[in-house]
Order: C-alpha cells, then structure tokens, then sequence
C-alpha cells in the first residue's frame, strides 16, 4: 500500500507541474491573441481598399496584365501554405494542410501543375516527412510576422506570376490560411489572389453594385498595375500572416485551456485514489496492531496459566 501512495504522489506532483505550464501558456497566448487581433484589424481595411483599386484600375482599361487577366489555358498554379513554427495548437496545423492539400488535388485535377510554398515549420515538416516537393519555404516569423517578412515571402511569388509558364512561371497565385472570425472560432480559407476575380473583390468589400471610378492613366494603364502588384501581393500576404497569428494564438489559448482543465480533473482523481490507499494502509496497520495487541494479551495470558 505505501509504494502505490508513492506512486499516486508522484503522479500528483507531475501533473501538477505540467498544469502550472499549460496555464501559463495560456495566459501568455490570451496575451498575444489581443495585439494579433488588434494588427488584424488595422491591416485588413488597407489591403480591402487596395484590392478595390488594383481592381477599379483593371476594369477602367483594356490592358493586359498578370493582375487583372486570366490565361486562356492556365497551366501552372502556385499555392502558398501558411501554418506555424510551434505547436501545441489543437488542429490549427492540421486543417491548413488539409485545406492545401484539397486545394492541391482540385487544381491537378484541372490539368494545373502546381508549386508549393510554404510558411511556418509545421506546414515544412509535413511535406518533408512525406517526401512532397517544395518550391520554397520560410521559418521563424509565423508568431509575429512583420511586414518585411510578407515582402520576403511575396518576393519569389511576383517573380513567377510576372515569369512566362514556359520559363517556369505561374498562371495563378493561391494562397491557403486560418481566417480569425473570433475567439472561438478559426476557418481554414483559400482565396485565389491572382488573378483577381471582380465578383470575389465585390463580395469581400460587400458593395457588390458600387459603381467604380473612373482613371485616367499617366504614363499608361500596364505601368500603373506593374506598380500596384507587389503592393497588393504583399499587403493581402500580410493581412493573412496575421490573421494566421491571430487564429494560432486563439487555437494555443483554447487548447491549453483544455489541457489546463484536464490536468485539475486528473489531479482530482489521482487525489482520491490516494486517498482511498492511504485510508487502506491505515487501516492494515490498525488490523495489525490490534491483531499484534491480541497475540500478545493471548501469549500473556497463557504464561500466567
């Protein structure tokens, strides 16, 4: 009975360590959620606005460009993946990859070869375990993404939607992130970003019979897109960067949460199982005094006969 105490002891204190961590994980991701949120919603007006303009400038011409035209016979697609650099995320990392990989399927079965790209270790590893081909990668930012990381991740990206397919460039640009709709819930999404589809700007600013203005271009219309495409790639990469940041967050809080709530039910129970021994082994050592006690009034009885 004293080595089963001591092992329900043990696990006590075990468990009692871990909930002390997983509680301040928590707290700490509580913390981060509220500035990631707060970065979401100032980002997520400017790169609305700019994808209005990109698109008001590509319905005022007839040019051509990457931005505004499909390809008659698209070929090649880019899809990049954001997830993070940790875990402990309940299934954050795990929806993103499924979402990518759906994604992935849908285009190849359209006739498209596609090129992966991919943010936060997670989202590397998985690939990499399954021997998956990945045009590039890039780590260590996912918590607190800047806006020079989105210009690093979108670098790579303007170059091969600005690069003929022949030369091994894209015809599209797919992007696969968490959406944070609120603390409680996170949507895994992937928007095409180009080239732009009208009904999609229109249904993402909700002013679907706005009428667009009029511009005139100086020195021409190409020029002025030619500008506003790495503006506009790397502002909706930012605004996802955050809002993956913001949904890891939210994940971590709640899954820590749980974990937290977990270990207090663990340590009740382990409090009673402890408990009931130490109970059992008081009462086998109260049975063995009073038997010890009665053997001895026996054999002292018998020596006085």
């Amino acid at each position: 009975m004293g080595a089963q105490l001591r092992v329900y002891k043990r696990r006590i204190r075990s468990v009692t360590a871990t909930k002390k961590i997983t509680k301040a994980m928590e707290m700490i991701a509580a913390s981060r959620v509220v500035k990631a949120q707060r970065k979401v919603a100032a980002s997520t007006p400017y790169a609305q606005e700019l994808t209005r303009a990109v698109t008001a400038v590509g319905t005022g011409s007839n040019t051509r460009h990457p931005l505004t035209t499909e390809a008659e016979n698209p070929t090649r697609a880019a899809v990049l993946l954001l997830t993070s650099d940790r875990g402990l995320a309940g299934a954050f990392n795990s929806n993103a990859i499924k979402a990518a990989e759906q994604l992935t399927e849908r285009l190849e079965r359209e006739g498209k070869q596609v090129d992966t790209y991919i943010v936060g270790r997670r989202g590397v590893a998985h690939y990499n375990f399954r021997e998956r081909t990945v045009a590039e990668s890039f780590t260590g930012f996912t918590d607190e993404p800047t806006y020079a990381d989105a210009k690093k991740v979108a670098a790579p990206l303007i170059e091969a939607i600005e690069t003929e397919t022949a030369d091994g460039g894209v015809d599209e640009l797919h992007i696969v992130y968490t959406e944070f709709v609120s603390m409680m819930t996170q949507t895994a999404v992937d928007p095409r970003l180009l080239p732009l589809r009208l009904d999609e700007v229109a249904a993402e600013t909700g002013k679907k019979d706005e009428i667009l203005p009029l511009y005139d271009f100086e020195p021409s219309a190409e020029d002025v897109l030619d500008a506003l495409l790495p503006r506009y790639v790397e502002s909706r990469i930012y605004n996802a960067l955050l809002q993956s940041a913001a949904s890891k967050h939210a994940a971590t809080r709640r899954a820590m949460k749980s974990a937290t709530d977990n270990a207090g039910e663990l340590i009740n129970t382990l409090s009673r199982l402890a408990n009931a021994a130490r109970q059992a082994e008081i009462t086998q050592e109260i049975s063995e005094i009073v038997g010890g006690a009665s053997a001895l009034a026996d054999a002292t009885a018998g020596s006085d006969n």
